[in-house]
Protein backbone atom coordinates (compact mmCIF):
# COMPACT_ATOMS: atom_id res chain seq x y z
CA UNK A 1 0.00 0.00 0.00
CA UNK A 2 1.47 3.60 -1.05
CA UNK A 3 2.17 5.75 2.38
CA UNK A 4 -0.73 7.89 2.76
CA UNK A 5 -1.61 10.89 5.04
CA UNK A 6 -5.51 11.40 6.10
CA UNK A 7 -5.50 15.23 6.52
CA UNK A 8 -8.55 17.50 7.22
CA UNK A 9 -7.86 19.93 4.47
CA UNK A 10 -8.87 23.50 4.12
CA UNK A 11 -9.93 24.91 0.42
CA UNK A 12 -7.90 27.50 -0.80
CA UNK A 13 -8.64 28.31 -4.09
CA UNK A 14 -11.75 26.97 -6.18
CA UNK A 15 -12.70 28.20 -9.94
CA UNK A 16 -15.00 26.67 -12.44
CA UNK A 17 -13.28 25.91 -15.48
CA UNK A 18 -16.17 25.50 -17.96
CA UNK A 19 -19.53 24.04 -17.22
CA UNK A 20 -19.08 20.82 -14.88
CA UNK A 21 -15.48 20.88 -14.86
CA UNK A 22 -13.84 22.54 -11.18
CA UNK A 23 -10.26 22.94 -9.95
CA UNK A 24 -9.56 22.74 -6.52
CA UNK A 25 -6.29 23.85 -4.55
CA UNK A 26 -5.92 22.64 -1.25
CA UNK A 27 -3.72 23.23 1.43
CA UNK A 28 -2.21 19.52 2.06
CA UNK A 29 1.73 20.18 2.94
CA UNK A 30 1.98 16.86 4.19
CA UNK A 31 0.65 15.32 0.76
CA UNK A 32 2.93 17.92 -1.18
CA UNK A 33 6.11 17.11 0.32
CA UNK A 34 5.76 13.38 -1.20
CA UNK A 35 3.32 13.24 -4.13
CA UNK A 36 4.09 12.16 -7.31
CA UNK A 37 3.09 13.08 -11.10
CA UNK A 38 0.02 9.83 -11.67
CA UNK A 39 -1.27 9.33 -8.08
CA UNK A 40 -4.22 10.33 -6.90
CA UNK A 41 -6.38 11.09 -3.68
CA UNK A 42 -9.82 9.76 -1.85
CA UNK A 43 -11.69 13.08 -0.60
CA UNK A 44 -14.43 12.39 1.30
CA UNK A 45 -17.16 14.63 -0.22
CA UNK A 46 -19.90 14.46 2.80
CA UNK A 47 -20.10 13.86 6.68
CA UNK A 48 -24.19 14.20 6.65
CA UNK A 49 -24.63 10.56 4.79
CA UNK A 50 -25.46 11.96 1.08
CA UNK A 51 -22.53 10.10 0.04
CA UNK A 52 -20.95 7.04 1.69
CA UNK A 53 -17.69 6.15 -0.42
CA UNK A 54 -15.01 8.32 -1.48
CA UNK A 55 -14.26 10.26 -4.42
CA UNK A 56 -11.07 9.15 -6.30
CA UNK A 57 -9.67 11.96 -7.85
CA UNK A 58 -6.04 12.60 -9.28
CA UNK A 59 -3.79 15.42 -8.72
CA UNK A 60 -3.47 18.34 -11.29
CA UNK A 61 -0.35 20.57 -9.29
CA UNK A 62 1.54 20.22 -6.76
CA UNK A 63 3.35 22.90 -4.92
CA UNK A 64 5.67 21.61 -2.52
CA UNK A 65 7.11 25.19 -1.46
CA UNK A 66 3.46 25.78 -0.64
CA UNK A 67 2.07 23.17 0.58
CA UNK A 68 -0.90 22.82 -1.62
CA UNK A 69 -2.77 20.10 -4.36
CA UNK A 70 -4.58 21.06 -7.00
CA UNK A 71 -6.97 18.95 -8.53
CA UNK A 72 -9.49 19.10 -11.27
CA UNK A 73 -12.50 17.10 -11.22
CA UNK A 74 -15.88 16.93 -13.63
CA UNK A 75 -19.37 16.81 -12.09
CA UNK A 76 -21.03 13.17 -12.99
CA UNK A 77 -22.51 12.27 -9.73
CA UNK A 78 -24.28 13.15 -6.44
CA UNK A 79 -20.69 13.02 -4.57
CA UNK A 80 -18.61 15.56 -7.07
CA UNK A 81 -21.64 17.28 -7.33
CA UNK A 82 -21.50 17.90 -3.35
CA UNK A 83 -18.13 18.55 -3.80
CA UNK A 84 -18.55 21.30 -6.53
CA UNK A 85 -20.76 23.10 -3.64
CA UNK A 86 -17.66 23.50 -1.24
CA UNK A 87 -16.24 27.09 -1.26
CA UNK A 88 -12.98 28.52 -0.11
CA UNK A 89 -12.41 28.06 3.47
CA UNK A 90 -14.09 24.84 3.82
CA UNK A 91 -12.95 21.36 4.86
CA UNK A 92 -12.32 18.54 3.29
CA UNK A 93 -10.95 15.35 4.61
CA UNK A 94 -8.55 13.75 2.25
CA UNK A 95 -6.33 10.59 2.25
CA UNK A 96 -2.95 10.97 -0.10
CA UNK A 97 -1.48 10.31 -2.30
CA UNK A 98 -2.37 7.02 -3.14
CA UNK A 99 -1.25 4.77 -5.95
CA UNK A 100 2.23 3.14 -6.40
CA UNK A 101 2.34 3.20 -9.87
CA UNK A 102 3.42 7.07 -10.78
CA UNK A 103 4.69 7.84 -14.13
CA UNK A 104 8.39 7.61 -14.60
CA UNK A 105 10.17 11.08 -14.37
CA UNK A 106 13.61 10.63 -16.17
CA UNK A 107 16.27 12.61 -18.27
CA UNK A 108 14.57 11.60 -21.37
CA UNK A 109 15.52 13.78 -24.78
CA UNK A 110 12.03 13.55 -26.51
CA UNK A 111 8.85 12.71 -25.31
CA UNK A 112 5.27 12.56 -26.12
CA UNK A 113 2.45 12.76 -24.22
CA UNK A 114 -1.30 12.29 -24.85
CA UNK A 115 -4.50 12.80 -23.03
CA UNK A 116 -8.21 12.50 -23.37
CA UNK A 117 -10.75 15.09 -22.00
CA UNK A 118 -10.61 15.08 -18.84
CA UNK A 119 -7.81 11.94 -18.95
CA UNK A 120 -5.30 15.57 -19.55
CA UNK A 121 -5.19 17.06 -15.85
CA UNK A 122 -3.14 14.44 -14.43
CA UNK A 123 -0.52 14.97 -16.90
CA UNK A 124 -0.15 18.71 -15.63
CA UNK A 125 1.91 18.03 -13.34
CA UNK A 126 4.31 15.35 -15.31
CA UNK A 127 4.86 17.89 -18.17
CA UNK A 128 5.84 20.90 -15.68
CA UNK A 129 8.43 17.95 -14.07
CA UNK A 130 9.78 17.23 -17.45
CA UNK A 131 10.25 21.00 -18.24
CA UNK A 132 13.51 22.05 -19.17
CA UNK A 133 14.79 18.37 -18.90
CA UNK A 134 13.49 17.18 -22.24
CA UNK A 135 11.63 18.49 -25.53
CA UNK A 136 7.99 17.25 -24.57
CA UNK A 137 5.34 17.58 -26.79
CA UNK A 138 1.78 17.50 -25.20
CA UNK A 139 -1.47 16.09 -27.71
CA UNK A 140 -4.41 16.91 -25.91
CA UNK A 141 -8.01 15.42 -27.68
CA UNK A 142 -11.62 17.06 -27.02
CA UNK A 143 -14.74 16.80 -28.18
CA UNK A 144 -15.22 19.73 -28.95
CA UNK A 145 -14.04 23.21 -29.11
CA UNK A 146 -16.33 23.76 -25.80
CA UNK A 147 -14.54 21.04 -24.02
CA UNK A 148 -11.17 22.36 -25.07
CA UNK A 149 -9.35 23.85 -21.21
CA UNK A 150 -6.25 24.61 -20.01
CA UNK A 151 -4.45 25.04 -23.14
CA UNK A 152 -2.78 28.10 -21.51
CA UNK A 153 -1.10 26.44 -19.01
CA UNK A 154 -0.06 23.56 -21.33
CA UNK A 155 1.68 25.94 -23.40
CA UNK A 156 3.70 27.19 -20.36
CA UNK A 157 4.73 23.77 -19.39
CA UNK A 158 5.09 21.30 -22.96
CA UNK A 159 7.89 22.26 -25.52
CA UNK A 160 4.53 21.94 -28.00
CA UNK A 161 1.33 21.50 -27.66
CA UNK A 162 -1.16 19.61 -30.13
CA UNK A 163 -4.97 20.09 -29.80
CA UNK A 164 -7.53 17.79 -31.81
CA UNK A 165 -11.34 18.19 -31.64
CA UNK A 166 -13.61 14.91 -33.12
CA UNK A 167 -15.69 17.53 -35.06
CA UNK A 168 -13.06 20.01 -36.44
CA UNK A 169 -14.33 22.81 -34.37
CA UNK A 170 -10.91 24.05 -32.91
CA UNK A 171 -7.58 23.30 -34.41
CA UNK A 172 -6.94 19.52 -35.65
CA UNK A 173 -9.87 17.56 -36.92
CA UNK A 174 -9.61 14.31 -35.53
CA UNK A 175 -8.24 11.91 -32.74
CA UNK A 176 -5.25 13.00 -30.58
CA UNK A 177 -3.46 9.57 -31.52
CA UNK A 178 -3.40 10.07 -35.25
CA UNK A 179 -0.74 13.27 -34.99
CA UNK A 180 1.17 11.27 -32.54
CA UNK A 181 1.16 8.29 -35.14
CA UNK A 182 2.25 11.19 -38.15
CA UNK A 183 4.69 12.88 -35.60
CA UNK A 184 6.18 9.55 -34.90
CA UNK A 185 7.31 8.69 -38.48
CA UNK A 186 9.31 11.68 -38.61
CA UNK A 187 11.08 11.03 -35.29
CA UNK A 188 10.31 8.08 -32.25
CA UNK A 189 10.20 9.57 -28.73
CA UNK A 190 11.72 8.29 -25.68
CA UNK A 191 8.62 7.08 -23.71
CA UNK A 192 4.81 8.12 -24.21
CA UNK A 193 2.76 9.23 -21.54
CA UNK A 194 -0.82 8.43 -21.69
CA UNK A 195 -4.01 8.94 -19.67
CA UNK A 196 -7.71 9.24 -21.01
CA UNK A 197 -10.92 7.00 -22.02
CA UNK A 198 -9.89 3.57 -22.24
CA UNK A 199 -10.77 3.28 -26.42
CA UNK A 200 -8.03 6.01 -26.28
CA UNK A 201 -5.65 3.98 -24.44
CA UNK A 202 -5.96 0.85 -26.10
CA UNK A 203 -5.09 2.79 -29.68
CA UNK A 204 -2.10 4.51 -27.77
CA UNK A 205 -1.06 1.21 -25.81
CA UNK A 206 -1.49 -1.15 -29.70
CA UNK A 207 1.01 1.71 -31.20
CA UNK A 208 3.64 1.76 -28.71
CA UNK A 209 3.58 -1.83 -28.54
CA UNK A 210 3.83 -3.00 -32.18
CA UNK A 211 6.30 0.00 -32.80
CA UNK A 212 8.31 -0.70 -29.39
CA UNK A 213 8.44 2.76 -28.08
CA UNK A 214 8.44 2.45 -23.97
CA UNK A 215 4.71 3.74 -22.80
CA UNK A 216 3.40 4.40 -19.25
CA UNK A 217 -0.47 4.52 -19.62
CA UNK A 218 -2.64 6.17 -16.25
CA UNK A 219 -5.89 4.02 -15.70
CA UNK A 220 -9.28 4.71 -14.91
CA UNK A 221 -11.83 2.49 -12.87
CA UNK A 222 -13.95 2.64 -10.85
CA UNK A 223 -12.68 2.98 -6.84
CA UNK A 224 -14.77 2.24 -3.65
CA UNK A 225 -11.59 2.42 -1.16
CA UNK A 226 -8.64 3.53 -3.32
CA UNK A 227 -6.46 1.06 -0.98
CA UNK A 228 -6.75 -2.30 -2.40
CA UNK A 229 -9.38 -3.29 0.48
CA UNK A 230 -12.34 -3.79 -1.90
CA UNK A 231 -10.89 -5.10 -4.90
CA UNK A 232 -13.19 -3.48 -7.50
CA UNK A 233 -10.44 -1.56 -9.51
CA UNK A 234 -9.03 -4.75 -11.20
CA UNK A 235 -6.52 -4.67 -14.25
CA UNK A 236 -5.38 -8.03 -15.77
CA UNK A 237 -1.88 -7.99 -16.25
CA UNK A 238 0.33 -9.82 -18.86
CA UNK A 239 1.91 -13.52 -17.43
CA UNK A 240 4.79 -15.41 -19.20
CA UNK A 241 1.88 -18.62 -19.41
CA UNK A 242 -0.96 -16.92 -21.21
CA UNK A 243 -3.26 -19.62 -19.87
CA UNK A 244 -2.54 -18.14 -16.29
CA UNK A 245 -4.79 -15.15 -15.33
CA UNK A 246 -3.72 -12.87 -12.81
CA UNK A 247 -4.74 -9.16 -11.98
CA UNK A 248 -3.58 -5.84 -10.05
CA UNK A 249 -5.34 -3.24 -8.58
CA UNK A 250 -5.84 0.06 -10.09
CA UNK A 251 -5.20 1.70 -6.91
CA UNK A 252 -2.86 0.11 -5.49
CA UNK A 253 -0.53 -1.25 -8.05
CA UNK A 254 -1.33 1.38 -10.57
CA UNK A 255 -2.89 3.93 -11.64
CA UNK A 256 0.37 4.09 -14.31
CA UNK A 257 1.30 0.96 -16.09
CA UNK A 258 3.26 -0.32 -18.70
CA UNK A 259 2.22 -0.88 -21.74
CA UNK A 260 3.06 -4.12 -21.97
CA UNK A 261 2.14 -5.53 -18.61
CA UNK A 262 -1.44 -4.61 -18.16
CA UNK A 263 -4.33 -5.67 -20.56
CA UNK A 264 -6.87 -3.13 -21.28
Amino acid sequence: MAYKYKLDCEILDTEKIIEGIYKFKIKAPEIAEIAKAGQFLEIQVSTTGETFLRRPISIYNIEKAEGTVEFIFQVKGKGTEILSTKKVGDIINVIGPLGNGAFTVKDYKKVAIIGGGIGTYPLYELAKELKGRAETTMYMGFRNKSLVTLEKEFEEVASNVVITTDDGSYKEKGYAINVLKEDCKKEKPDIIFACGPLPMLKAVQEFANSENIKCEMSLEERMGCGIGACVGCNVRIVTENPDEVKYNYVCQHGPVFNSKKVII
